[in-house]
């Protein structure tokens, strides 16, 4: 039976913890575990370990250091150690999705300090490098990553070892992957920074639909709206209002693509107030117009059938 982490909450406690203790079993080299969503490390969270996250279901917003963007089912991403990330999905009160994610997490010292006895180890190393910055998987190797996550569930002892090894195979040397995080960014690791910024940032997406002020915010936070600002940019790496339109345009992405709500309608639904800020935000954001975006989804869909 895997392990799973659980917990049936309807709201993200206010005090999350910002700094996450990885325990893993003497008899292993390295953590596999089946999460629910949500329980109460889904937080914007930090910790040495590096961290591979297979979302098996839903969607939601993903944040990787300074980098926001969307996920689906089957985004396989690592994380390297010290590098703040959160998965974030809006559920309804008590709902629980169940086995939303597959988490891996193990010790990169570890690997380190056994490439002395097993050589071939230290091939890793450019990859544990690019790590640092966050990476997202896609095509033929976000798929078989994906499986052999999956896997993993299964097995035990040497026979899971030997696919977390064949795992960072495939991950450290395929080409289909892009950098998350931006090289620059260096936020303030503190457990009092990460709370707050932990607080705003689900205030921020639970509210990102309605006319937001950067002075609400910074009440939330307690602090002035200067020094908020100069904060938020600080541990996010983005300035408060490019994050609210982030959160408002990939929220307009998938209305766009999932549903026939007039553009109109979109525009105010997710906190624009007219539609010709929402139009130069999209076009800036995405290249192309909302209405173009919407025909070219829809072009994707009719290829997948």
């Amino acid at each position: 039976m895997p392990f799973r982490r659980r917990k049936n909450t309807a709201a993200i406690p206010r005090t999350a913890p910002a700094f996450e203790h990885i325990v893993t079993e003497a008899s292993e080299s390295f953590l596999w575990r089946l999460d629910d969503y949500p329980w109460e490390r889904n937080v914007w969270n930090f910790h040495p370990e590096y961290e591979i996250h297979l979302l098996r279901k839903s969607s939601g917003v993903v944040l990787v250091g300074d980098h926001i963007g969307e996920f689906g089912p089957g985004y396989l991403t690592i994380v390297g150690g010290g590098l703040p990330h959160d998965w974030v999905t809006a559920v309804q009160p008590g709902e629980l999705i169940e086995g939303r994610d597959i988490v891996l997490q193990f010790d990169p010292e570890r690997l380190r300090g056994s490439s002395g006895l097993l050589p071939e180890l230290r091939e890793l190393e450019p990859f544990l490098e690019r790590s640092l910055r966050g990476m997202v998987f896609h095509g033929q190797t976000a798929l078989d990553g994906a499986e052999l996550m999956e896997r993993m569930g299964e097995v035990h002892g040497l026979a899971r070892f030997r696919l977390f090894l064949e795992l960072l195979d495939l991950l450290a040397t395929t080409d289909e992957y892009a950098l998350l995080s931006s090289p620059d960014f260096s936020p303030l690791l503190d457990a009092e920074s990460l709370d707050i910024i932990q607080r705003s940032l689900t205030y921020l997406f639970q509210h990102f639909a309605e006319d937001l002020k950067l002075p609400d915010v910074a009440q939330l936070a307690g602090m002035s709206e200067s020094s908020f600002s100069r904060f938020f940019q600080k541990n996010t790496g983005n300035s408060f209002s490019d994050h609210l339109a982030k959160l408002r345009l990939w929220q307009a992405c998938k209305l766009l693509a999932d549903t026939d709500i007039p553009i109109t309608d979109i525009c105010f639904q997710v906190g624009y107030m007219n539609i010709s800020n929402f139009n130069r935000a999209f076009l800036r954001k995405h290249k192309m117009t909302p209405s173009s975006y919407r025909k070219l989804s829809r072009q994707r869909l009719t290829l997948r059938a």
